[in-house]
């Protein structure tokens, strides 16, 4: 499929319900308001096509920015890819999920979230912590260092409470990824969650919630078998 094509198929699958649905959790325009089932439809059409995922990304569109990420593999991109994805994402749905499932199959992801949860653009720092939450779900142990995440548990805590909105969600969603999916972080990530309390998050017209990290650390853990590493942070 051309890119014309595709975006053909994407404007004819939205819905105006979908559409208010997702503007009313941060999508901007443009957008065609797609249901992700539907997007895989189109993805079974266009798999592998990296070229065009691309072309996807860079077209502002909330849909495809979304198809992108599903279609994409973030081990073929550059670092200054994934950089002008962070830096271009049409929103928090994006950001947060899009970015971070690409970025994650990079064999650098570690160190490039690392630099992103520094920087001045609150949309760029949310794709990198919620990119260090994600591989924390990916990695095996032996290949995540555990100082590094006690000591980002400890930055957590010590500035989640200060930091922008969207940040404050990712970073609570670092604590549970760490807590859950790092056998060694968990006893520090549930005392990190302990010292936090409550985050308060702007949720937008949504009716949704910021998690409770210790008691979603607990309920992910106390699953028959307990928490299994994931294998790709797509869906």
């Amino acid at each position: 499929m051309t890119l014309a094509e595709t975006m053909a198929a994407i404007n004819a699958a939205g819905t105006a319900q979908t559409k208010k649905t997702l503007m009313n959790h941060g999508a901007r325009e443009p957008i065609a308001g797609v249901k992700v089932a539907d997007l895989k439809v189109i993805l079974k059409q266009i798999r592998k096509d990296q070229s065009l995922a691309l072309a996807l990304y860079e077209t502002g569109h909330y849909d495809a920015q979304y198809l992108a990420g599903l279609a994409a593999n973030g081990a073929l991109m550059t670092a200054a890819q994934l950089r002008n994805w962070a830096e271009t994402a049409n929103a928090g749905g994006i950001s947060e999920y899009s970015v971070p499932w690409v970025t994650a199959e990079h064999p650098d992801a570690w160190n490039i979230a690392l630099s992103w949860i520094d920087d001045a653009s609150p949309e760029v720092a949310v794709s990198g912590w919620a990119t260090l939450g994600g591989l924390v779900s990916l990695l095996p142990d032996d290949q995540i260092d555990v100082k590094q995440v006690l000591a980002l548990l400890k930055r957590v805590e010590n500035e989640i409470h200060d930091a922008p909105n969207r940040v404050r969600y990712v970073m609570n969603g670092f604590v549970i990824g760490a807590g859950t999916y790092v056998d060694a972080a968990h006893h520090a990530a549930v005392e990190a969650a302990r010292k936090i309390g409550a985050v308060t998050v702007n949720m937008g017209n949504t009716a949704c919630k910021v998690p409770d990290a210790e008691g979603y650390i607990a309920a992910s853990r106390g699953r028959p078998g307990g928490a299994k590493k994931k294998k790709t942070l797509k869906c």
